[in-house]
């Protein structure tokens, strides 16, 4: 089983879990040179390469600038 680190949610495999982390509510990025926080699947185009959705930020790349928000401990509304 594989299971979602953002809200608990299992999948029988590995893509299911990848192709659901794109979607997930919980799962926001939080970018630590704007402030945004947005989805994952906001800030990649192929899976690999990360960088902020903002037009205005320079913010890239998962654990360089981009964390998720329960890393980083920002408060969920």
């Amino acid at each position: 089983m594989h299971t979602c680190r953002n809200c608990n949610q299992s999948f029988q495999t590995e893509l299911a879990l990848e192709l659901h982390l794109d979607t997930c509510q919980k799962g926001q990025l939080f970018c630590q040179v704007c402030g945004e926080r947005f989805r994952e699947g906001d800030a990649t185009q192929d899976g690999w390469h990360y960088e902020c959705p903002n037009e205005d930020c320079d913010g890239e790349g998962l654990k360089d600038d981009l964390y998720h928000v329960d890393d980083v401990g920002v408060p969920t509304n």
